[in-house]
């Protein structure tokens, strides 16, 4: 079966009767988990952006407890599934202020911890690549935003 475009689609979602229209949104939240925590976070949290983000931070605080410092191997397991989720969250949000400062927290976080990742190539390369997202996001945003945000990245540069 070929998926239909996004346009269509909005189109046939336009047509539908109300009644319909609830019945698909449980059908689409019931099949996948990320689907109903999409829906969650625009019923629920999308008119509160600034409070999502700081229940966020809190949950990067909390992956980043469980990091396992004595093996390299098992850090760079754990950092991955907490910037998973944090990747996860912001794409949720779909803001360019959420993305930027949910990834500076995270590098910040993970300046910190107990491994000495700066001699592992593979955790390296995670940090470097988190730096230039946060650039490319803040490059698009307002000028005063901008330099307010610029400011705490270059603090996280190697």
């Amino acid at each position: 079966m070929k998926a239909a475009s996004l346009s269509e689609i909005k189109e046939q979602l336009k047509a539908l009767p109300q009644k319909q229209l609830i019945e698909c949104c449980l059908r689409l939240a019931k099949y996948k988990k990320e689907n109903k925590e999409l829906l969650t976070f625009i019923l629920y949290e999308e008119n509160d952006l600034d409070g999502y983000i700081r229940s966020v931070k809190e949950e990067i605080d909390n992956g980043f407890t469980e990091v396992n410092s004595t093996n390299v191997y098992f850090a760079k397991k754990t950092l991955r599934k907490v910037l998973r989720i944090a990747n996860k969250r912001i794409k949720y949000a779909g803001s360019k202020t959420a993305e930027v400062e949910l990834l500076l927290h995270y590098c910040t976080n993970f300046k910190g911890i107990p491994v000495k990742w700066n001699k592992s190539q593979a955790l390296i390369n995670i940090y470097n690549s988190q730096l230039k997202k946060i650039n490319a996001a803040i490059a698009t945003m307002h000028e005063d935003l901008q330099y307010d945000y610029l400011k705490d990245a270059r603090r996280l540069e190697l």
